[in-house]
């Protein structure tokens, strides 16, 4: 049983967070004392063990200590992407039932719209120094609360929401449990402490927005096991490395993106940086080429921890960099729940055989305000499915291939275009890379290509010519693109997610 409020004590002058570029940091002690001073606050505005609180914050040290103020008073909250347009805020915000919202100036504008004095309205912090409309959090939290735990602590979620790459997004609710604040999340201290060696001696490295379930999980996961946590502001492939030197970083948590920017560095800039004090490198959250992969393992040592898992939590598989270079491609064995592969008729289908991932003896989550999405994702059996597919080897590990959203049939043959992907983004021309399908008159449906040149200047008939000759030269010409777009930028969210509906929407017609 470990939470920050036991290390205040313990070691109460160590630093629980810093960032990164500016040097501000909380002790232990101070996080004790923020965090407690916030649950005050909730409880003195009439909020309950259950009820919902949402904030929208660029990452700063408030982000942790209000995550940990909601955490020790039950409550459930919400950390909203900065990404999101103001009305897509606005609905989670009433999806969520946020009884009190918490911003920044940074943010204002992408909130200020939205604060109202109607009686059922949120009620509307401000950190620093508060505009009209807002609330001030620093003069009635930090200012005028206790110090001191409240009466009533009770452990709190996270209710994070779906990244709504088709339709609005969904909040991810587990069912409350009413539990003391200092019973972490097995899996994760699994996956931190047992698999990655976080503890108490940890200098954990935080690249990635906070308002994502993993970098958010992550570093409350650190802060519970004792460590410090350093939170980039924004990722920046040299600066990550240079941050990795300069702090003697142990653990991190990335996305494949991150691994493609590192690695396209000049060799000369990647070999100025020492990264042997790193000791654990977990990522997830998208597919991460073989061939990246390899390189960064290479590169790094095995120290490289994958997991294949969902904010819903519905089953986790995990691999090592051991197991990983021993089954290249895939994405690990099942710790959560045991894997399913079923057909398009629901049935299992046999080893190596591609179907759909489905998790069953697994933990049972809802998509909040939303029963018919939820009773999409379970089959009759109980089994329950983020979407993906892909196929399970005899040893037990899975391999995913893509998304079924994402699949391309063309002449009826079934295509997924992460295998296109991974050998396009292996090309030093190329930055980024999206392939899907297009319509195709005979076929039904085409492979096409977008992709971000490292230099647009590049762009044009003779580099589409090379990359589709490089991509015939390593697939099955019916994998390779028929014809490639170029794009100074991809639409990709602050973690790394393609939206590709962005990309798609434009070659084809539109319904209605």
């Amino acid at each position: 049983m470990t939470h920050p409020s036991h290390y205040a004590k313990t070691q109460p002058d160590k630093i629980a967070y810093q960032m990164a570029s500016t040097g501000k940091a909380i002790t232990y002690r101070e996080l004790d004392e923020l965090s407690n001073q916030g649950a005050h606050l909730f409880r003195s505005l009439g909020l309950k063990a259950g009820d919902h609180i949402a904030f929208l914050l660029e990452n700063r040290l408030a982000f942790m200590e209000i995550c940990w103020a909601a955490q020790r008073a039950g409550l459930y909250y919400t950390a909203i992407s900065r990404y999101l347009k103001q009305d897509e805020i606005d609905y989670i915000v009433k999806d969520c039932g946020a009884k009190v919202v918490i911003t920044s100036p940074q943010c204002a504008s992408q909130i200020a719209g939205l604060v109202s004095d109607a009686p059922d309205a949120p009620i509307f912090f401000m950190l620093d120094e508060p505009l009209p409309g807002f609330r001030s959090w620093v003069k009635e939290a930090e200012e005028s609360q206790p110090k001191t735990p409240i009466a009533d602590e009770v452990a709190g979620y996270d209710m994070l929401y779906s990244s709504g790459t088709t339709g609005r997004p969904k909040g991810i609710k587990r069912a409350h449990e009413y539990g003391p604040i200092d019973v972490p999340n097995p899996f994760l201290k699994f996956l931190c402490a047992n698999m990655c060696g976080m503890g108490q001696d940890s200098v954990y490295l935080s690249p990635a927005p906070l308002y994502h379930a993993a970098p958010l999980r992550f570093n409350m996961m650190a802060i519970t096991l004792g460590g410090t946590s350093i939170i980039m502001e924004h990722f920046d492939a040299e600066e990550f490395l240079r941050l990795v030197e300069k702090y003697k970083i142990t653990q991190s948590q990335l996305v494949p993106t991150m691994f493609v920017r590192m690695l396209k560095l000049p060799d000369e800039v990647r070999a100025k940086y020492d990264v042997s004090t790193l000791k654990g490198a977990i990522h997830a959250a998208a597919p991460c080429p073989v061939e990246v992969k390899a390189r960064m393992i290479e590169w790094w040592g095995p120290i490289l921890i994958e997991y294949y898992a969902g904010s819903e939590g519905n089953g986790v598989t995990v691999s090592d960099s051991k197991q990983w270079l021993s089954h290249r491609g895939t994405v690990g064995k099942a710790v959560v729940g045991s894997l399913k592969i079923l057909d398009e008729d629901g049935n299992e289908v046999p080893t190596g055989q591609i179907g759909q991932v489905y998790f069953a003896d697994a933990p049972v989550f809802t998509y909040h305000n939303d029963p018919e999405k939820t009773q999409r994702a379970f089959n009759d059996k109980g089994w329950s499915t983020l979407g993906d597919v892909g196929y399970v080897d005899d040893e037990g590990f899975l391999y995913l291939t893509d998304r079924k959203s994402y699949m391309i049939i063309s002449g009826g043959v079934n295509i997924y275009p992460q295998e296109t992907e991974d050998v396009l983004i292996t090309h030093p021309a190329v930055a980024d890379v999206a392939v899907f399908g297009v319509p195709n008159e005979e076929m039904g449906e085409e492979v096409k290509a977008v992709v971000q040149p490292h230099d647009m200047a590049q762009a044009g008939k003779a580099l589409e010519g090379e990359l589709i000759a490089y991509c015939r030269e390593r697939l099955s010409a019916i994998k390779c693109p028929k014809s490639i777009d170029f794009a100074a930028e991809l639409p990709r969210t602050p973690t790394g997610k393609l939206v590709k509906r962005h990309l798609r929407e434009k070659y084809w017609p539109k319904k209605g």
